[in-house]
């Protein structure tokens, strides 16, 4: 038995320009494993979104997690955290803690569970086509993943 998703309604409409959620910092692997487990330790699910400015579905993601509906389920039951790989010249070895075949594409989403453990390996590049879904697909998505 699935669970009743939560509808977006007309009123929930992308605004652009979109969101530019990457600052260029660099991340390091204990950073990265310190947001797991802290994210975790309060029994909340991590999203680990890799993606750049200049990426249009990137952007077009951000947009979605920021509608309010969207955002209010995501800050229910997660955290977030925005990993910049600029022109992939930084963050990128970071692929290799979730997938060590992944060598480039964003957006790229990990989800995890509140163990820690990620729990959308064989999805995590979904995201790479934002623009040809609707927020309403996005958001699906993520409630497939989230909450349960």
């Amino acid at each position: 038995m699935s669970k009743t998703k939560i509808l977006l309604t007309v009123t929930d409409n992308l605004q652009g320009p979109h969101p530019r959620p990457f600052n260029g910092s660099t991340v390091s692997l204990d950073y990265l494993e310190g947001f797991i487990n802290k994210t975790t330790s309060i029994k909340k699910q991590p999203i680990v979104i890799f993606g750049a400015n200049w990426c249009p579905d990137a952007r077009l993601l951000e947009g979605v997690l920021q509608l309010p509906p969207v955002k209010e389920f995501i800050d229910k039951h997660c955290d977030v955290l925005n990993i910049d790989v600029g022109d992939y010249q930084i963050n990128t070895g970071l692929f290799q803690f979730f997938d060590p075949a992944i060598e480039d594409g964003i957006p790229r989403v990990f989800i995890l569970d509140v163990k820690g453990k990620t729990i959308n390996l064989d999805s995590n590049d979904k995201m790479r086509a934002a623009r040809e879904h609707s927020p309403q697909e996005i958001f699906d998505y993520l409630q497939d993943f989230v909450g349960n």
